[in-house]
């Protein structure tokens, strides 16, 4: 398929307009047929795939095994746990019946009235509720736990405004569900799993995330404290890319699930729940890419290198790629992903700026001097910038060089992210930080959630986390004025 890339909307004119053409231009998504919900193809898809097996293995390191739960939800276990049906009321898919026929009017296929459902069933936005009714038939004694059990999955949450990867009615995830003993347990698990998540933002996704707790405004429906690791975008607003909550008891008592104590007495569960979504996907993207398309971090892209021929005839694009494919199978044992571009319907130029929109890491273009120089053109793309070198020692430079480019990218990205960092003691200060820089803003709040709704009301930014390596520091709200023993961080977000 002919990729365009001259009507690539620029990212300083309309921010969202680039993003929204990126995701398509470069095959990693597109709208379906049903509103709300998106098309992963296959190249979008090869990199959460990439997501998926790092964080996996990530789970599986810590002890978490992974299970899988039904897809609906009888309606009667949402009105268990008050805070977290408020929480997912309005986002909720229900099923009422369970079978169609044919319109004896001729309307086509109708819901078939006599086929209601006994309980209407929601489909899961979330699955706490039959986990844990699930798991007060696993949990009997202190022996049973820790239940330390992982997800992935699709969900829904019937979004009315909605974007390629960043909010959409239908969306993957994982989402872990642990049981536990203790609160002191499940309390370390939830900043565990936090952690995780920052390990492979920063690591694998090149992207500096800041790790704090959710005010309660913004916590997860049905917890005691929300975790969350908060991105910065290249256009100054910030993306919830994880969360991690602590539950308490509150699943447990919704559901009755207690266990025996090694004392012989019987005690409600502690729970946590953790997740991340598809969502990562439009961070990746926005946190790195650029005017000419996609940059991807070479961990998580699904080509690392790509090398194209430049030939004049049929006989000379043999010898090159007998050439191209050698250096790639040196490459492939390195553990290095390879694409050798032979296609002939297509010239090198456009190949070039082909890869460029898709963002893979090394391009390799071989010419006819480089045939007779034992020389290789080798172009970064994250630096746009190119070099001939030589062809021995390549294998050795490539694997190096990839590792360099991971870390200039997250580099490049913890540079801005720390430049849009901005302390300020005012309320004017804050409103013109606000509108005329963005990013996150370190201010002061006097801890109620009347204050956090009135700016948020204001100005739309939120409070983002209250950071877990703040420091106590006395100080007055922005807003009210009263007293305050710490900065939060606010911006505005997707």
């Amino acid at each position: 398929m002919a990729v365009e890339l001259k009507d690539l909307t620029k990212a300083d004119d309309n921010y969202s307009q680039w993003y929204n053409e990126l995701v398509v231009k470069a095959g990693l998504a597109e709208n379906s047929a049903v509103r709300g919900c998106m098309v992963i193809k296959p190249y979008g898809y090869a990199i959460w795939e990439k997501m998926q097996a790092a964080l996996d293995k990530m789970f599986k390191d810590t002890g978490h095994q992974n299970a899988y739960f039904p897809l609906f939800i009888p309606k009667s276990f949402f009105s268990r746990e008050a805070n977290h049906v408020e929480g997912f009321a309005k986002e909720c898919a229900v099923v009422t019946h369970y079978r169609l026929k044919n319109d004896p009017e001729g309307n086509g296929v109708v819901v078939d009235p006599a086929a209601k459902l006994e309980e209407e069933l929601i489909v899961r936005p979330t699955s706490e509720t039959i986990i844990w009714n699930t798991y007060k038939n696993w949990i009997q004694s202190y022996r049973d736990l820790p239940i330390l059990c992982n997800q992935w999955a699709n969900v829904v949450r019937w979004e009315m405004r909605t974007r390629l990867f960043l909010r959409t009615a239908e969306f993957l995830w994982q989402e872990g569900h642990t049981a536990h003993a203790t609160r002191e347990e499940a309390i370390e698990e939830a900043e565990k799993m936090i952690r995780v998540y920052q390990d492979f933002a920063e690591n694998w996704m090149g992207v500096p995330v800041v790790v704090g707790h959710k005010s309660p405004n913004e916590r997860f429906a049905g917890a005691e404290d929300t975790l969350t690791i908060e991105a910065l975008m290249q256009d100054g607003k910030a993306l919830q890319s994880g969360t991690s909550h602590f539950l308490g008891q509150n699943f447990a008592k919704a559901f009755d699930v207690q266990y025996v104590n090694k004392e012989g007495k019987l005690e409600y569960v502690w729970a946590t729940s953790w997740g991340v979504s598809t969502r990562l996907m439009g961070a990746l993207i926005m946190a790195h890419s650029d005017n000419n398309g996609l940059v991807l971090p070479p961990k998580l892209a699904p080509i690392q290198v790509v090398m194209v021929p430049i030939y004049k005839g049929e006989e000379q694009l043999q010898v090159m790629a007998e050439r191209m494919n050698a250096i790639a199978d040196e490459l492939k044992a390195k553990g290095v992903s390879v694409k050798v571009d032979l296609r002939d319907n297509v010239r090198s130029g456009f190949k070039f700026a082909e890869y460029e929109l898709k963002g893979v890491p090394v391009r390799l273009a071989l010419g006819p001097r480089d045939m007779e120089n034992g020389t290789i053109e080798l172009a970064r793309r994250d630096t746009l910038t190119k070099e001939v070198v030589p062809q021995e020692g390549l294998t050795e430079r490539i694997v190096a060089l990839l590792d360099e480019i991971q870390q200039n990218i997250f580099k490049k990205a913890l540079d801005y992210r720390n430049s849009m960092i901005t302390r300020v003691d005012t309320w004017d200060e804050f409103v013109e930080v606000l509108n005329t820089k963005g990013g996150f803003i370190s201010a002061h709040w006097d801890g109620t959630p009347e204050t956090e709704q009135a700016i948020k009301d204001a100005t739309k930014a939120t409070i983002r986390c209250i950071p877990c390596d703040a420091e106590d520091e006395e100080g007055k709200c922005i807003f009210t004025g009263k007293p305050s023993h710490h900065r939060v961080l606010f911006a505005r977000s997707y």
